[in-house]
């Protein structure tokens, strides 16, 4: 199977509207490429201009070695997955898989065993006589991937296929399209906005904003290493606890101070970049499950607050702390985003406005922590994380 690329690829509504700019972009042979951000991130615009539903005003697109910039849909040899199904009613689950051999005019023979194979390998074959009203909502999205299996095409694109199943169903539904994909060896671009989504397919992630690449590369090097205050946000669940923070020497080394409390400042985390910034204010994120209970981890700093609010969860439970320290609140993420109106401010995590900041953090199922306790967590110093704040870059 052929790749895709996205060279320079840019898209220009007739009203000035930039939703794509300078998009490069390269899915090997086989890849599930997930693409994905907030509402307007221009995912979907790059989704449509690579399926030739949108016209390029800049840049090329390949497919394999042939550059389909001017090629009708048709023409390119792809198959698209919505998040609507798009199931012919009246059909019955066979004749929904055949529809597309039928416009290709194969014989029916070939047709038949398409199907059935098909059919098997989504587990679709106890079905095939029954009509799209009296399927599950996770049944359709498998007649949808079926109809675009069963053409045997170069490229699946992938539109939120999963955006109308409810939660349970969405999780099995996710490692289906996984595992499939893996097997049939397709490549595939898949656009979502549910990071947890694409952190559990992708085999790269790109991450969109405003049109703009903002990372590309592995789920977990997007976790472990985002490259700016954006993707720190953004990926992630519960998000990055991000604080202001100020660089100050400290002996032959470095720390931090988050609002009083001075941490240490790993090597490991900025080194020698980090060092420019002494006397200036930083972004300082830290995951949840990298602030603990300070019960079993005795040797760690701590960061010390007041309990908000406590989530059990079960397997484990999200203990909320206000702690004295300023947080990095929305505004100031959407300014370095360039975010003009403001449209995707929900995305981002949005910390409190008053001097106090408040902190996500994983503790084990059975803590005794209740909300308007005083209490501290522990932090694990060498897994902070460092960004510029007029530039929301990291620093490493």
């Amino acid at each position: 199977m052929p790749g895709v690329a996205l060279d320079g690829v840019g898209k220009v509504y007739p009203d000035g509207t930039r939703a794509v700019v300078g998009l490069d972009l390269e899915i090997a042979d086989g890849e599930l490429m997930v693409l994905v951000g907030p509402s307007g991130c221009g995912k979907t615009t790059t989704l449509r201009m690579t399926a030739g539903l949108e016209e390029i005003s800049e840049g090329e697109i390949r497919i394999g070695d042939r550059v389909v910039n001017a090629l009708d849909p048709s023409r390119r040899d792809i198959a698209m997955v919505f998040q609507n199904y798009a199931l012919y009613p009246h059909m019955t689950v066979f004749d929904n898989l055949a529809f597309p051999l039928q416009a290709r005019r194969l014989p029916r023979a070939e047709i038949r065993t398409r199907v059935e194979k098909t059919a098997r390998l989504l587990g679709l074959d106890g079905l095939l006589k029954r009509k799209p009203r009296t399927l599950s909502g996770g049944q359709r999205q498998r007649v949808a991937m079926g109809r675009a299996i069963v053409r045997e095409p170069q490229v699946f694109l992938m539109d939120e296929p999963l955006s109308n199943l409810d939660a349970k169903l969405r999780t099995q539904m996710r490692a289906e399209i996984a595992e499939l994909q893996r097997e049939i060896g397709v490549t595939t671009m898949y656009v979502t906005h549910d990071q947890v989504e694409a952190m559990t397919m992708g085999t790269r992630i790109a991450v969109m904003r405003n049109g703009v690449l903002q990372q590309l590369g592995p789920p977990q090097e997007l976790y472990d290493e985002p490259g700016n205050l954006f993707v720190a946000a953004f990926v992630g669940s519960p998000a990055m606890n991000l604080l202001r923070g100020r660089i100050e020497r400290d002996g032959n080394g470095l720390a931090v101070f988050v609002g009083d409390t001075r941490l240490p400042a790993a090597s490991g985390n900025g080194g020698a970049p980090l060092a420019a910034y002494s006397g200036a204010d930083v972004a300082v994120g830290i995951r949840p499950e990298h602030l603990a209970d300070p019960a079993g981890a005795s040797e760690r700093p701590r960061l010390a607050g007041r309990v908000r609010f406590v989530e059990r969860l079960g397997s484990e439970r999200l203990v909320q702390f206000e702690i004295d320290a300023r947080p990095v609140v929305a505004d100031e993420l959407l300014e370095i985003a360039r975010e003009a109106d403001g449209a995707a401010a929900s995305e981002i995590p949005r910390a409190s406005e008053r001097a106090q900041a408040v902190v996500t953090a994983r503790f084990e199922a059975h803590a005794l922590v209740e909300p308007g306790d005083r209490g501290e967590v522990a932090v694990s110093v060498e897994r902070l994380h460092f960004f510029d704040l007029a530039t929301g870059a990291a620093i490493r």
